[in-house]
C-alpha cells in the first residue's frame, strides 16, 4: 500500500482516571475514522495520566483491563489501529511506560516499552529492552515514546530495520516547545522518513503540557502542527514514493560512516 492515512491527536489526560481518558480517546478515534484514518496515534501515558502521583503498580493497566473495552470496540467498529500511551503492569512488582496497540480485531498488545526514561520516570518504571516496529497494510512503523525521539540513534535503528515512519507519543512540558519542534523534524530529516508526533496538552496533575502534535514529512516539514489547544487532530497521508524519493536524493543512511576513526586533538597557540 503506497499511501497510508494516519491521524495524530492530542487532548488533556485526567491523572488516574482511566475511564475518562478512554472516553476521550474513543472520541478522537471516531473523528479520525470519519476522516479516513487507518492509524490513530495518541499521547504518552494518555490513558493513565502523566503525573507521578498516579504512577503506582496498582494504577498500571493489565492488557485485559475491562476499562479498555470501549477503545477496543471503537477500533473494531472503524477498522483502525490505535497507538496510545499507558503505564502497563508487567510483573508482580514491575511496570513499564509503554505503547498500547489496539488492533482492528479489538485485541490489545503492548509491544514497546520506553527505553530512555526521563527524570522521575526512572523511579517508577523499568526501561524497555528492545525497539519495536509494527506493520500496518505493508507499512513498517517504528515506535518511540517522547524522550526516545531525542536520541538520533533510536529513530535511526527503526529506519535501518526498514521503517518508513516513526510513531512517537509524547508529553512535553510548557516551555519546551522549541526543543520539541526541533527533535522530531530532525528525526524525519535524518532518516528520510515520516514522523508522527502526538503531544499531551493541558494540565495533568501538577504539570502543564504544550501539545504540538504534527506529522513531519521525510524532509522534516510539518504539514500542520497543532498548538496547545486542548483537543485537536491532524490527519495526513503518508506516501511511500516520497520516502523512496527523499532517501534517493538525500542518501544519509547510505553515506553515514560506520566509524569516524580516532579523534585527534591539536593544540594551537
Amino acid at each position: 500500500m503506497k499511501v497510508l492515512r494516519v491521524a495524530t491527536g492530542q487532548a488533556e489526560s485526567v491523572a488516574g482516571d482511566v475511564g475518562t481518558n478512554v472516553a476521550t480517546a474513543v472520541s478522537l478515534v471516531h473523528r479520525a475514522a470519519d476522516e479516513g484514518a487507518r492509524v490513530v496515534v495518541l499521547p504518552e501515558l494518555f490513558l493513565t495520566g502523566y503525573a507521578p502521583e498516579v504512577w503506582t503498580h496498582e494504577n498500571s493497566l493489565a492488557l485485559d483491563d475491562e476499562r479498555l473495552t470501549p477503545l477496543s470496540e471503537s477500533a473494531v467498529r472503524h477498522g483502525v489501529v490505535v497507538v496510545v500511551g499507558a503505564a502497563v503492569r508487567r510483573a508482580l512488582d514491575e511496570s513499564t511506560l509503554s505503547v498500547l496497540v489496539v488492533r482492528p480485531d479489538g485485541s490489545v498488545t503492548a509491544p514497546y516499552d520506553k527505553q530512555h526514561l526521563f527524570s522521575d520516570e526512572a523511579q517508577f518504571f523499568a526501561p524497555g529492552g528492545h525497539g519495536t516496529t509494527i506493520v500496518v497494510d505493508g507499512w513498517d512503523l517504528g515506535l518511540g515514546i517522547c524522550y526516545d525521539g531525542c536520541f538520533p540513534e533510536h529513530a535511526m535503528a527503526a529506519a535501518a530495520d526498514g521503517a518508513s515512519a516513526y510513531l512517537c507519543p509524547a508529553a512535553y512540558f510548557v516551555g519546551s516547545e522549541h526543543r520539541r519542534d526541533v527533535y522530531y523534524a530532525a528525526r524525519a530529516l535524518d532518516n528520510g522518513m515520516y514522523v508522527v508526533f502526538s503531544g499531551l496538552t493541558g494540565r495533568c496533575g501538577e504539570a502543564s503540557f504544550n501539545g504540538g502534535s504534527a506529522v513531519y514529512d521525510p524532509e522534516g516539514r510539518p504539514g500542520q502542527r497543532l498548538g496547545d489547544e486542548h483537543l485537536g487532530l491532524v490527519v495526513a497521508d503518508l506516501d511511500l514514493e516520497m520516502v523512496q524519493r527523499t532517501r534517493r536524493d538525500h542518501p544519509l543512511a547510505v553515506d553515514r560512516l560506520a566509524s569516524l576513526g580516532v579523534r585527534q586533538r591539536v593544540e594551537i597557540g
